[in-house]
Formats: C-alpha cells, sequence, structure tokens
C-alpha cells in the first residue's frame, strides 16, 4: 500500500479475504503433497511455501486489523475439498485455472513480486497437470469420448425415429439396434487405431539384435555415428557419442550395458527434439484390447440414455423429453470432463458440448417429423 494512502474498512475486508485465500491455498498444495512422493511432493510443497509469503505480506499490512479467520472464496474452499478427498489431474487442473485468475496484477496493494509468484505458479501447476493428462492411458480417453459419442447420436437416431411417427416398440427397437452397431463400431475402430499407432512405435524402435553386432565395427569406419546423425544429431555430436559408446564397449561388455541403441539412451541434451516423448508412447497409447473394449462399454452407456424411458414404458411426448434431459445432464458431465482434460474451461466445455449434442439432436427430430409427414 503507497504509505500516502489511507487503509479503509473496504482495504481491510479485501486483505482478510486475500488472506484466507492464501490460506486456502496453500492447503490445497500441502493436500495434493500429501498424495504424491518424490519430486512431485517436493514441487508441490515449494508451492504452499510461496503461499505462505504471501499470507505473511497480508498479514503485516492487516497487522493488528487482521481480526477472526474468515473463509476464503467458494472456489478456492471447494477446491480444497477436492484435493483433500481425490487429488489427481482433474484437481490440479482446477488449480491451474485457480493461478489464472489471480488479480495481483492488477491489486495495488500487492507486490510486484507476488504477481510474478503467481504468474509461475500458474505454469508450475500446468506442467503437473500435463504430466497427469499424458499418463491418462489411450483408454481413459476413449472412454470419455466413447460416452459423448453414445449419448449424441443415439438420441439423434430415436428422436429422430420416433418423431416420424412410428410404433414405440420400433423406436425401442431401434435405438437398441443403433447402441449395439455404435457399440461395435466405435470398438472395431478404437483397436483398429491404437493397434496400428503401437505398430508404427515398435517400427521405430531400434532392434535389440543390433546391439550385438557393435563389438564388431569398424572402429575407424564408426559407422555408428550413421545411426545417431540419422536422428538428427550433427555430425560432430553423432562422431562424439558414437565414440564414446564404442569407448564403453572395449571396458565392459554389451550384455553388461542394457540396449545400447535405444532412442532414449543418448543423453537428454543430444536427443532430438521428439526423441523423450517416444520414451512413453506404448503406455500412453495404452492396449488395443483396452482401448476397444473400454471404447465399447462407454459408447454403450452412453448410447443406452436416450432408449431409457422407452425401457421403462413411456412413449410419445414424454419420453422425448425425459430422453432429452437425460442426455443433456450426462453431456454437461462429458464436456466438463473433456474441458479439464484439455486444461479449458470445464463450464464453457460442458455448455458447448450440450448445445452441439442437442443441437444434432434437434435437427433430427424436424427431420423425422418432415418425413414423417411426407410418408404419412
Amino acid at each position: 500500500m503507497h504509505p500516502s494512502r489511507r487503509r479503509t474498512r473496504a482495504d481491510i475486508r479485501r486483505w482478510r479475504r486475500l488472506l484466507a485465500d492464501e490460506r486456502a491455498e496453500a492447503a490445497v498444495y500441502r493436500d495434493l503433497a500429501g498424495r504424491r512422493t518424490g519430486e512431485e511432493r517436493e514441487i508441490l510443497l515449494a508451492l504452499a511455501r510461496a503461499e505462505k509469503r504471501h499470507e505473511s505480506h497480508w498479514l503485516d499490512l492487516l497487522g493488528p486489523d487482521v481480526g477472526a479467520p474468515v473463509r476464503g472464496d467458494l472456489r478456492t474452499r471447494a477446491l480444497g475439498f477436492l484435493a483433500r478427498r481425490f487429488g489427481g489431474v482433474f484437481v490440479l487442473a482446477l488449480a491451474q485455472r485457480a493461478e489464472a485468475r489471480s488479480s495481483y496484477a492488477h491489486d495495488a496493494d500487492a507486490t510486484v513480486t507476488m504477481a510474478a509468484d503467481e504468474q509461475i505458479h500458474e505454469e508450475v501447476v500446468r506442467a503437473l497437470a500435463t504430466r497427469g493428462r499424458n499418463r491418462l492411458s489411450g483408454t481413459f480417453r476413449a472412454a470419455v469420448f466413447g460416452a459423448n459419442d453414445g449419448l449424441v447420436s443415439n438420441l439423434a437416431l430415436v428422436l429422430g425415429i420416433g418423431a416420424s411417427g412410428v410404433a414405440t416398440s420400433t423406436v425401442l427397437l431401434s435405438g437398441l439396434a443403433g447402441l449395439l452397431a455404435g457399440a461395435l463400431s466405435m470398438g472395431a475402430g478404437e483397436f483398429v487405431s491404437v493397434r496400428s499407432q503401437r505398430e508404427l512405435l515398435e517400427a521405430s524402435s531400434p532392434s535389440a539384435a543390433t546391439d550385438a553386432a557393435l563389438p564388431h565395427l569398424d572402429v575407424d569406419a564408426n559407422e555408428l555415428a550413421l545411426v545417431y546423425r540419422a536422428r538428427g544429431m550433427n555430425i560432430e555430436d553423432a562422431t562424439a557419442h558414437a565414440d564414446a559408446v564404442l569407448a564403453r564397449l572395449a571396458v565392459t561388455p554389451t550384455e553388461h550395458q542394457g540396449p545400447l541403441l535405444r532412442v532414449h539412451e543418448a543423453p537428454a541434451e543430444e536427443r532430438p527434439a521428439d526423441s523423450a516423448a517416444e520414451v512413453d508412447d506404448l503406455e500412453t497409447h495404452g492396449t488395443a484390447w483396452g482401448a476397444a473394449l473400454s471404447s465399447f462399454c462407454f459408447f454403450a452407456s452412453g448410447a443406452v440414455v436416450p432408449v431409457l424411458p422407452y425401457l421403462l414404458g413411456l412413449d410419445g411426448l414424454a419420453a422425448v423429453v425425459v430422453a432429452t434431459v437425460l442426455v443433456g445432464l450426462a453431456l454437461l458431465v462429458t464436456g466438463a470432463v473433456v474441458g479439464l482434460l484439455s486444461g479449458t474451461s470445464p463450464l464453457t466445455r460442458a455448455l458447448r458440448q450440450i448445445a452441439i449434442g442437442l443441437g444434432a439432436a434437434g435437427v433430427t427430430y424436424v427431420l423425422g417429423l418432415v418425413f414423417g409427414a411426407t410418408v404419412g
């Protein structure tokens, strides 16, 4: 606060609220750290200590006016609740958004250092959340998107068929057929996609059998350098690295050194930019059968929602309304999940998801009405 400016009651209330928010954010990071080990735990604890420093700033400003502790804002308290009970990438994604909402850059009473801290905190949490997103297998991603596809496509099918004026039993049969056909199609497509991706990655991995030939290379020709040049190193670095590998071979036999020609064998500073990600690619994409089964089940779980009213005996407009409401609620959930996974606003993505899904179903329903009137 500028020395010439007198504190007001509004200032004191705002400082108390910011103090409460800092305390709540520090608690969030401590709770998240309690669910982790190693480097991630240390990073989260360091963030908590930084929030403690910010807390001290507001305590100094308040002085004798600190008063009784007040509660942080609702979003911070909700984040703390989730951190204590769940943790995980979803809470980190929410914490990332919370750091992005910091007002310190425009607050006359916050220091420039505090504003810079919050900006850096956003990037730190973004990096931690990205680690979590990368650890999510292809099976989980297939589950989320499969459920969404099942909701939209089968609602559109059921509403379109129902609007044409056919019997309720025909609508039910069409919905069940759409469920089965879509789930099988999604499962088969996911199996082929993941299997093909894994085969491409495996084809790009060095052959382990090549290591056995290394001791017999012509040291003067040093063709091993060509391998590293083909991977993106310049000629000097490739030659130096190949010399180092052959020098180690002269001391320690190949069988005691592990796979020398693996992509990740070179030091990090000598790797091509895209090779670091290749180490975990097979894990990131998941297994083909796992992705196919997950996609089948989650498409089916989404596709059964529009059929539920008809299974429960509803028909006509009542069935249409109930199916639309149920699908709308489910789309809100899947949209929010996709938003968290992609690092965007859960609310924005949820609203967009429901607008697109119900919009597509609405167009199909209108076409069904037109088709029914024409046939009739």
